[in-house]
């Protein structure tokens, strides 16, 4: 892959090798970095990555292409303490809350690329949101965008302060869909079915439902509209969950809030 070219002469480190930090690794490599140009940081890696060529917990190269921090916002301040000062590397981060101001305290003169992913990337379908820096050139943020289409589709944020707002969207919302999921197969339950029969068609609905969404591109005001029969279960259904005061939207509105809030504060807390 002619996009990581230079990464596979100059190397890459990843700290963190997590459930995140893993998920873009199986990515890399699958799109053609070579694992003899990764280095990972990783006092407790898994097993599983130890017999395929990574250097793991090894010297830094000299003048690697790409600096990835994977590991949790708590853990920063730890990782950042014990890396070199690297010149000509682009630094990405996918940590939650800890804002761009941090990393260029630590690496001065550095281009930094902030990532938020979200945990469908561990399948490959998962969304993330790039802003980087001053420093950041358009192929700084083009190669961040393609270490980050490696496990699914990106988006590029206009200015670092939208960054807590996708952190409580797409960042966190994967949590909101399962326990949507584990909503309806209650309630699915609490109308007579099996629990298993109930969990398998509230997660096939959920899946299908948003495979669809993607696939038809189509707005999904309108796609709720073409399952809906005036007059019908759908339509007796809705009139619940689209009830302005007690229903679904004033509820995912003050869960979204909540969690950009939270960002924010983290955000605050790392400066």
């Amino acid at each position: 892959m002619s996009d990581f070219d230079d990464i596979n002469a100059r190397g890459l480190v990843l700290v963190g090798c997590g459930r995140m930090g893993g998920a873009m690794l199986r990515g890399w490599l699958a799109q053609g970095l070579q694992p003899g140009a990764v280095t990972v940081i990783d006092p407790k890696i898994a097993p599983e990555w130890l017999d395929m060529g990574l250097r793991v917990n090894a010297p830094l190269p000299h003048d690697p292409a790409v600096l990835v921090l994977a590991v949790k916002p708590q853990m920063m301040a730890d990782a950042l303490g014990e890396l070199p000062v690297l010149k000509d590397t682009l630094v990405v981060s996918v940590a939650a809350g800890t804002m761009i101001s941090t990393f260029e305290g630590v690496f001065s003169g550095a281009a930094i690329v902030r990532v938020m992913p979200n945990t469908p990337a561990a399948i490959g379908k998962g969304i993330s949101a790039i802003i980087g820096n001053a420093v950041a050139t358009a192929a700084h943020l083009d190669l961040a965008e393609a270490l980050m289409a490696a496990v699914g589709r990106v988006v590029r944020l206009d200015s670092e302060d939208q960054m807590d707002a996708v952190t409580g969207l797409s960042g966190s919302g994967p949590a909101y869909v399962f326990h949507m999921i584990e909503a309806m197969a209650k309630a699915g339950e609490a109308q007579g079915l099996a629990p298993a029969l109930a969990l398998e068609l509230a997660r096939m609905t959920v899946a299908g439902a948003g495979a669809l969404a993607i696939d038809t591109d189509e707005d999904p005001a309108v796609l709720r509209e073409n399952v809906t029969s005036p007059g019908g279960t759908t339509a007796a259904g809705l009139k619940v969950l689209m009830d302005a005061d007690t229903g679904l939207p004033p509820l995912i509105a003050r869960t979204v809030a909540a969690a950009t809030e939270r960002g924010r504060e983290l955000g605050k807390g790392a400066k």
